[in-house]
């Protein structure tokens, strides 16, 4: 089984308060875009769990790929199912776009399939947040407007525009930024239907570029261009464009020391639709 695993936006970033536990309450909105990494999938029968290639300074254990792994292990149908993991990397790390939480939901959904677990989206998503707080997005495959620490989803239907993405050559540090003393924390809660209307913007935007100059500099660029935003707690930006020639024309002007993509929004993940079609070309 062969299976994309997407990136993700945060169209808006809000942080609504602080929990006891550290972590913080958020609402934000999820979209899909059509840029992602590549898993290869192979069944095997020795009981192992191997991942291919290995990630320099990333122990085999700590990658979210292998524990997801393990986690469905116990839901096994048959003891000796194992599996050979190929992972083909296309998303930066370290951009808020969401590469590793997406390859460990991909990984769910693949081996719920290929070990016969039958176990439901929300069991897994229940099982992914365990690894990280936007695996479940990745296990459930919609577009969502997302509270609690980004476990809560709504299923939303979005406009799915092209969107040139932006990659500083650098990498952001998600526990300094929400540690940062001159974070906001206390955003007005938003219902579901103002925040589609109203839009939003990211809490995280201006300690991450106080903390990043080079963030700062390429959303400067980026903003000479129209509403610029960053993405999680960054350090990709993006721009949203109705038309894919306007956002290409925009590309070809990105200073060469950042990466660029254009991508399509989607609403629908499209490890869903690979594994959809996979299940359906395979039944019996």
């Amino acid at each position: 089984m062969q299976l994309p695993s997407p990136a993700k936006l945060n169209l808006f970033l809000h942080i609504t308060g602080r929990r006891k536990d550290g972590y913080h309450e958020l609402q934000t909105v999820f979209q899909f875009i059509d840029l992602c990494d590549t898993l290869d999938f192979v069944l095997t029968h020795n009981n192992q769990i191997t991942i291919s290639p290995t990630i320099e300074q990333l122990p085999t254990e700590e990658n979210l790929v292998y524990k997801a792994a393990k986690l469905l292990t116990p839901y096994k149908k048959v003891s000796s199912f194992g599996i050979d993991i190929t992972l083909t990397k296309q998303l930066p790390m370290g951009g808020g776009i969401g590469g590793g939480s997406s390859n460990a939901a991909t990984t769910l959904l693949a081996l719920n399939v290929l070990w016969e677990c039958h176990l439901s989206l929300e069991k897994l998503a229940e099982l992914g947040v365990t690894l990280g707080a936007d695996v479940p997005v990745f296990v459930m495959g919609f577009a969502a407007f997302a509270e609690g620490v980004g476990e809560k989803l709504q299923k939303v239907e979005l406009k799915t525009p092209y969107f040139l993405l932006l990659k500083p050559n650098c990498h952001v540090s998600t526990g300094q930024i929400f540690n940062d003393k001159y974070l906001t924390r206390d955003t007005p809660p938003l219902r579901i239907s103002h925040a589609l209307n109203l839009g939003g913007h990211n809490d995280c935007l201006d300690v991450v570029r106080k903390h990043n100059p080079e963030v700062n500099d390429a959303y400067l660029w980026l903003k000479n261009h129209g509403d610029a935003k960053l993405t999680g707690t960054g350090a990709c930006l993006f721009l949203a464009f109705d038309k894919r020639h306007d956002a290409e024309q925009v590309n070809l002007t990105v200073p060469k020391q950042w990466q660029s993509w254009v991508c399509r929004g989607c609403n629908t993940s499209p490890t869903h639709d690979a594994l959809t079609k996979w299940v359906e070309q395979n039944k019996g």
